[in-house]
C-alpha cells in the first residue's frame, strides 16, 4: 500500500450536527398508541399520534425512520397519498395546529444485526432505542425533546411469546384466537421516544416487592430463561437496596405499580433504562457463585442501581438534546458510586473508579478523540457514549458536591428534579439549580463542560520560619479544535503531616484554585511537612508536585485519607517504573519493597483496601507517563518489579495466600480476603514460576467460586507450563454452554502477557464458538486484545492489522459496536515512529473503505486527522 496517498482522508459522507444549530421540535407529540403484529420474520407496527404544531409556521411534519417499508398513512382517519419519503424521513403534509396521524408500517427484526430498535436475541424479541433506535421501529420525531405518553398493544404466538411486557403499567390481555394471544400496558409518565421498550418471549420471573415510603407496593420482577432463575437473585436484592437507597439519600420514590428487568444475550450496552422496563445485558443480571466473579457481582449491583436511578435522572428529567448526554449519564454514575460505596468499602470503591477514570478518560483526553464533556458536534451520536460522558461527567458532579458541602447539593438536586419533572433540562439547567441552591458562582466551573484535556497541576512546598508555601500552577494540553486553554476551577483538598512526628499539621482545607498560579500559606508549621494533595481525588487532574520517594513512602504509611494514601503508593511504584523503563535505573525499587512490607504488615488495614494498594499500576498507565510509549521497555520493568516484590516479600505473601479459607460468601470482608488472596498468588507466580503454577492450578481445580477459579487460571493463563492448557481444556468443556462464562475464557487469553499472545488470539477468532455478532464476544476477544499493550502493540504490526480486520467484518453487523472498540488504534502519536506508520495505515484502510458506516468513519477519520 501506498501509505502517504491512503492516509489522505476522503471528505465524510455524512453531515455533521452541532449543538448550536438546536432548534425546538417544529412538531409536538403529546399521545401516541402503538399496535404491534408481532413476528420475528415481518412485524408490522401501526402507530397512531396526536400531534401539535409547535409554534407559528407552515412546515410539515417531518418523521425520522430507518430501514422500515411503509404501509399507509391516514390523517384524522382518512387515508392520504401525499405523502412522500424523503432520504430516511417520512414527509406528511398537514394544515391545522392539532391532527391525527396513523401510520402503518413494516419491519424485520430477525435481519436486525445492528440491534437497535427492534430485534431478536436468542428467541426473544427485544427493543434498544437510545440513541436513536425507535426511527427503526416507525416514523417517528426521534429526538429526546419531544416526550409522549405512550400505550402500547401487541398479539403474537402465545407459544413462542408467551410473556409481552412493555412500559409503565399492564392494562389487560387476552386470547386473539389462531394460537395467539394480546397485552396492552400503558405509561403514564410523557418520555422521549429513546426510552419506549418492548419485551416479547418464553420467559420465566423472579418476583419481589418493594413498598415505598409513602406505603405504595411495587411488584418487582426479573425475566429470564427458565434455566436462568436461579441465577437472577443478586439482581433482585440489589434492586430492592437500590430503591430503599434513593429514597433515603435523595427522597426519590418510584411512581408506577410495577418495575421489571429483561435480561438478553445480544445487548450493545450494559443495560437501558427505559421506563419500567429496563433491558440489560445477561452479563449484568445473571450470577452465581460457580458462574460470576466478585467483580461481576458488583457490576450487578452497580449497573442494576445504576438504571434504576435513571427513573429520575434521565427519565422523569430527560435531556433536551443528545449534547446534554452527560446531564443523565454522569449525574446518574455519580448517584449509582455513591450507592455502590455505602455498600462495601468506600475506599475501594474510589480506588476502583478512578483506576477506571485513569485507564479509560485520561487517554481519551490526551488523544485525537478528544471531546468535553458537552460535545460541541458529532456525526454520530453513539460515538459519545465516551468514558469522558460518563465518567468524567461524574466528577463534575462529585466536583460540584464538594464545592457545595453535602446539605447544599441535596438541596440543589431536589431543586433541579422539582423544577425540571416532566421536561427536557440540560446541563446549563443543573448547574443553575446548583448555583441557586448552593449560593455560589460556578460561572468558571462551566468550562468543565466545554473544554477538552485532563488540567495538569504543579505543586511545590517550601518551609521556613513556622510558615509552608505551597504554590500551585494549573494548565491544561492542547486538545484537537482546542489549542488554547483557560483556567478551570478545580477543588484540591490539602492536608500537612509532620515527616518526624507523623502527626497532621492542619486540617483538611479546600483549595479552589482559579487562577493559573496561586500560592497558598499556612502558619504554624513546627517542622518539615509533607503535602497530602486531591485527597479522594478531588478534581480529575494529574498532580505533579516536588515530593520526594521518602515522602511517597511516608504518606503510604501515615496519610489518614485512603485514597491519598493509596495514591503515594502508586506514585511511588509509577516513578520507580517510569525510572526503570526509561534510563534502567531500579534505584527506588527498595523504597517500593518496604512501603509494599509495610502496607501487608499493617493489621489496621482492609484486606480489600491492601489488595488495591500493592498492585502495580497497569502498563497503558505506566507508557501513558512516557514521553514515547515504549511496549517491550515498560513489560520488562513492571515484570520486573513483580518479580523483585514476589522475591523480597515471598514470606508475607505466603502469609496472606495462606490465610483462613471459608466457603463462598459475598460480603465486603469475604471480598476482601478473596482479592488479597489472587493478589498475593500472581506475587508468588512472579518469583517462583513452575512451583507457583502448580498452586494456581491446584486452587483452580478446588475453587467453590469463580473468583478464585478466574484468579489461578489468569495466573495459569500467562505461564508457560503443561498445566496452563490442561486448566485451559478444564474450563473450557465445564462451562462452554454458558457464554458469559466462555466469553472470561476467551478474555483471559487475550489479556495474556505469553510472548504468543498476539497469534493466540488470531487463532481464538477463528474458534468455532467466537462470533462477532453477539457484542460481548466480540469485546471479550477483540476488545481486551486491544488493551494488552504489549502484545497488540508488537513492533510487526499484526496487532493491528488483526483489529483493523475484525473491526471491517464487525462493522457490517454492528457498526456501533465496530466503533466503540477502534479507540487503541487512534492512540499512534504516542509511540515510536515505526509504530505509528502502521497503525495509521491501518486506520487509512479502515476510513477508505466502501459502504463504511458513518460510526467507524467517524471515529477512524478523527484518529488520522487528530
Amino acid at each position: 500500500m501506498d501509505i502517504q496517498n491512503a492516509l489522505a482522508v476522503p471528505p465524510s459522507p455524512v453531515g455533521v450536527t452541532r449543538r448550536e444549530d438546536y432548534r425546538p421540535p417544529e412538531w409536538l407529540v403529546p399521545e401516541v398508541a402503538l399496535d404491534f403484529d408481532l413476528d420475528p420474520a415481518r412485524t408490522v407496527v401501526r402507530s397512531r399520534l396526536r400531534v401539535e404544531r409547535n409554534g407559528a409556521h407552515r412546515e410539515p411534519l417531518r418523521l425520522d425512520g430507518a430501514g422500515q417499508v411503509p404501509l399507509s398513512v391516514r390523517v384524522d382517519g382518512a387515508l392520504i397519498n401525499d405523502w412522500r419519503v424523503d432520504g430516511e424521513r417520512l414527509v406528511v403534509p398537514l394544515s391545522g395546529g392539532e391532527r391525527t396521524v396513523e401510520i402503518e408500517v413494516a419491519i424485520e427484526p430477525e435481519k436486525n444485526t445492528q440491534l437497535m430498535g427492534l430485534y431478536a436475541s436468542g428467541g426473544i424479541l427485544c427493543t434498544q432505542c437510545e440513541a436513536e433506535g425507535f426511527r427503526r421501529i416507525t416514523y417517528f420525531p426521534d429526538r429526546p425533546d419531544v416526550l409522549s405518553v405512550y400505550s402500547v398493544r401487541m398479539t403474537a404466538d402465545a407459544a413462542r411469546y408467551p410473556v409481552l411486557l412493555a412500559n409503565g403499567d399492564p392494562v389487560a390481555s387476552g386470547d386473539a384466537g389462531d394460537g395467539r394471544h394480546w397485552a396492552e400496558w400503558s405509561d403514564p409518565f410523557p418520555k422521549p421516544s429513546y426510552l419506549f421498550a418492548l419485551v416479547a418471549g418464553d420467559l420465566q420471573v423472579n418476583r419481589g416487592e418493594f413498598v415505598t415510603r409513602s406505603g405504595r407496593t411495587v411488584e418487582l420482577g426479573i425475566w429470564v430463561r427458565a434455566a436462568d432463575v436461579a441465577k437472577t437473585d443478586h439482581a433482585l436484592h440489589s434492586l430492592e437496596l437500590a430503591m430503599a437507597w434513593d429514597e433515603k439519600v435523595y427522597g426519590r420514590e418510584y411512581d408506577l405499580d410495577v418495575f421489571n428487568i429483561v435480561a438478553v444475550d445480544d445487548f450493545n450496552f450494559g443495560a437501558m433504562e427505559n421506563k419500567g422496563l429496563n433491558i440489560f445485558n445477561s452479563r449484568y443480571v445473571l450470577a452465581d457463585p460457580d458462574t460470576a466473579t466478585d467483580h461481576d457481582y458488583d457490576a450487578i449491583a452497580a449497573v442494576v442501581a445504576h438504571e434504576y436511578f435513571h427513573n429520575w435522572s434521565g427519565n422523569r428529567v430527560t435531556c433536551r438534546d443528545w449534547f446534554q448526554l452527560s446531564l443523565k449519564e454522569g449525574f446518574t454514575v455519580y448517584r449509582d458510586q455513591g450507592f455502590s460505596a455505602d455498600q462495601g468499602s468506600a475506599a475501594v470503591n474510589r480506588i476502583e473508579g478512578v483506576r477506571a477514570l485513569r485507564a479509560g478518560q485520561f487517554p481519551e483526553d490526551a488523544g485525537p478523540l478528544a471531546h468535553p464533556v458537552r460535545p460541541d458536534s458529532y456525526q454520530e451520536i453513539s460515538n459519545f457514549y465516551t468514558a469522558t460522558v460518563y465518567n468524567k461527567g461524574a466528577e463534575l458532579i462529585r466536583m460540584m458536591a464538594t464545592i457545595l458541602g453535602a446539605p447544599k447539593f441535596r438541596a440543589a438536586c431536589d431543586l433541579y428534579f422539582e423544577r425540571f419533572d416532566g421536561t427536557a433540562a440540560t446541563c446549563e439547567d443543573f448547574v443553575a439549580c446548583m448555583e441557586e441552591a448552593g449560593g455560589v458562582d460556578l460561572a468558571q466551573f462551566r468550562r468543565w463542560y466545554t473544554q477538552a484535556g485532563t488540567p495538569r497541576v504543579q505543586a511545590s512546598l517550601t518551609h521556613d520560619d513556622g510558615r509552608a508555601r505551597l504554590r500551585l500552577a494549573q494548565a491544561t494540553p492542547p486538545t484537537p479544535g482546542q489549542a488554547t486553554k483557560e483556567p478551570m476551577l478545580l477543588p484540591l483538598k490539602v492536608k500537612l503531616f509532620g515527616a518526624e512526628t507523623g502527626r497532621a499539621l492542619t486540617e483538611e482545607r479546600l483549595v479552589l484554585l482559579a487562577d493559573p498560579a496561586e500560592t497558598i500559606v499556612f502558619e504554624g508549621v513546627s517542622e518539615r511537612p509533607v503535602l497530602s494533595i486531591n485527597r479522594g481525588f478531588s478534581a480529575p487532574v494529574v498532580i505533579e508536585s516536588d515530593r520526594s520517594v521518602t515522602d511517597l513512602a511516608f504518606l503510604s504509611a501515615n496519610d489518614d485519607d485512603p485514597f491519598a494514601r493509596y495514591e503515594a503508593m502508586q506514585q511511588l511504584m509509577l516513578d520507580a517504573l517510569v525510572a526503570d523503563a526509561v534510563e534502567g535505573d531500579q534505584g527506588a525499587y527498595d523504597a517500593v519493597v518496604a512501603a509494599v512490607a509495610g502496607t501487608l504488615d499493617d493489621p489496621a488495614l482492609d484486606p480489600a483496601f491492601q489488595a488495591e494498594a500493592v498492585v502495580l499500576p497497569s502498563e497503558s498507565f505506566i507508557g501513558d507517563q512516557m514521553g514515547v510509549v515504549d511496549p517491550d521497555a515498560v513489560f520488562r520493568a513492571r515484570e520486573g518489579l513483580r518479580r523483585t516484590l514476589g522475591e523480597r516479600l515471598g514470606e508475607r505473601w505466603a502469609a496472606a495466600y495462606d490465610g483462613p479459607r471459608e466457603h463462598y460468601a459475598y460480603t465486603p470482608e469475604a471480598k476482601g480476603r478473596r482479592r488479597l488472596r489472587n493478589v498475593a498468588l500472581g506475587f508468588l507466580a512472579a518469583a517462583r514460576g513452575g512451583e507457583a503454577d502448580k498452586l494456581a492450578f491446584t486452587q483452580f481445580e478446588a475453587a467453590d467460586n469463580m473468583t478464585d477459579r478466574m484468579g489461578a487460571l489468569a495466573v495459569l493463563a500467562s505461564g508457560t507450563s503443561e498445566l496452563r492448557e490442561a486448566a485451559l481444556d478444564i474450563f473450557y468443556l465445564r462451562h462452554r454452554d454458558n457464554a458469559l462464562v466462555l466469553d472470561k475464557w476467551f478474555q483471559v487469553q487475550a489479556l495474556s502477557s505469553r510472548d504468543d499472545a498476539g497469534a493466540a488470539v488470531a487463532e481464538l477468532a477463528r474458534h468455532p464458538d467466537f462470533a462477532l455478532s453477539n457484542p460481548n464476544r466480540a469485546r471479550s476477544l477483540v476488545g481486551a486484545f486491544g488493551v494488552n499493550q504489549r502484545a497488540f502493540n508488537a513492533a510487526s504490526g499484526g496487532g493491528y492489522r488483526f483489529l483493523a480486520d475484525q473491526l471491517l467484518a464487525l462493522d457490517r453487523l454492528n457498526p456501533q459496536t465496530a466503533a466503540k472498540l477502534l479507540p487503541p488504534l487512534a492512540r499512534w502519536r504516542r509511540f515510536d515512529a515505526g509504530r505509528a506508520a502502521l497503525m495509521r495505515a491501518e486506520l487509512a484502510r479502515i476510513v477508505g473503505t466502501a459502504g463504511l458506516s458513518k460510526d467507524l468513519f467517524e471515529q477512524a477519520s478523527k484518529s488520522l486527522e487528530g
